[in-house]
């Protein structure tokens, strides 16, 4: 590795800290004041949940903001990728917890209605591929939102919609997707994911994913209830396919919302996979002698689909060498190895206090890349 003189950095955001385009600024701004002359890329990755259309935009895809509704019902501005015909649709801009209001949750009534809209706005852009990045909800409506906004219905035994979230369907009487906006037949619509929970049951959305959205045990009860009663509502108007779906990998990706994008033929790919092959992975990859990836914690979540092992799998399988970067190290050196990193440099290693890690997050990544390049690149 002593050799290495061109450098790939794939890495994915620190959360709370730093995005990953600043990721990639910070490494490189580190190498080069060892190695001035160092050609480096920067490829911010993402693996479909939030930060996954400012990856498609810096690799290029245009990108394009539209008026949406929000979890709570009120207007936002959310954006979504283009270039080519392939559009990157992030659900988070619509409906993500980073929409709530700070300290309220709303696991109940929060709806997907709006990333039903960001789909839209990508079918009028003439989008023939949409790649659809889910994580980060501030919902457990099972995507019954966003496939309102796309033309279905919900009624109650009174005829009118049932009311917005995941809670509202307990009402839900009759389901008619018959309204479905006709341009989703002739799209190639990927669900991209990193969770293959199923819909309900003690690994589904509710149980595993409602707590981190503000859900207390009777709401998680209320919730698994509510989308089985949809998916059996489902069954009675769109056949048995609909009680499949909800058993399927990634049925149960954030708040469900993975259930209604497979009603719609999505296929469901691992979030970093797909990325990868949106962002231009492979031709990068290609001409670099060493790659940089990581993101903010490396724990045994990342080794679940998170962006660093896909980047890793995919560099071990070119015969590429990968360190990491991260705010936090949590995993064996074993299993470091095992995902194909080589080694990990936490930014915890230069600076034990965590807040200070935090806030000065930048600064610290930039002497924790000098250190690469010094152990690597001379």
């Amino acid at each position: 590795m002593g050799e290495s003189r061109r450098v790939l950095i794939a890495a994915d955001k620190f959360k709370g800290s730093l995005t990953a385009v600043q990721v990639a600024e910070r490494v490189t701004a580190g190498l080069r004041r060892v190695v001035p002359d160092l050609e480096v890329e920067a490829l911010p990755v993402a693996d479909g949940g939030d930060g996954t259309v400012a990856a498609a935009v810096a690799a290029g895809f245009e990108r394009r903001e539209v008026a949406v509704t929000g979890p709570l019902g009120e207007r936002v501005t959310a954006a979504f990728a283009l270039r080519d015909g392939t559009a990157v649709v992030e659900m988070a801009e619509a409906s993500g917890l980073h929409r709530l209001p700070p300290g309220v949750f709303a696991p109940l009534t929060a709806s997907t209605y709006g990333s039903g809209e960001l789909l839209r706005a990508a079918l009028d852009a003439g989008a023939r591929t949409i790649v659809f990045g889910v994580g980060g909800s501030a919902t457990t409506d099972g995507g019954a939102g966003m496939l309102a906004a796309l033309g279905a219905r919900f009624l109650g035994a009174d005829g009118e919609p049932v009311a917005p979230g995941g809670g509202g369907l307990a009402a839900l009487a009759r389901a008619d997707l018959s309204g479905l906006d006709p341009r989703l037949s002739s799209v190639s619509l990927v669900l991209a994911s990193d969770v293959d929970n199923p819909l309900t049951g003690p690994k589904g959305a509710p149980a595993v994913y409602g707590p981190q959205k503000g859900a207390s045990p009777k709401d998680v009860r209320t919730l698994d209830a509510a989308l089985g009663h949809y998916v059996k509502v489902l069954e009675a108007s769109a056949g048995a396919r609909t009680a499949e779906y909800a058993a399927a990998p990634g049925a149960g990706a954030a708040g469900g919302i993975g259930y209604g994008a497979l009603l719609l033929g999505a296929r469901f790919r691992p979030g970093i996979e797909i990325m990868l092959d949106v962002l231009g992975f492979a031709p990068a990859l290609a001409s670099a002698s060493l790659v940089i990836t990581g993101e903010g914690s490396l724990d045994e979540q990342t080794l679940h689909g998170k962006a660093p092992v896909g980047v890793a799998s995919a560099a071990r399988a070119a015969g590429k060498p990968v360190v990491a970067v991260c705010g936090r190290l949590a995993l064996p050196e074993a299993a470091l190895h095992s995902a194909g990193i080589s080694r990990a440099y936490a930014l915890t290693s230069a600076e034990p206090d965590i807040s200070r890690c935090i806030t000065n997050a930048g600064p610290i990544l930039e002497r924790i890349a000098s250190g690469i390049a010094e152990d690597l690149l001379l």
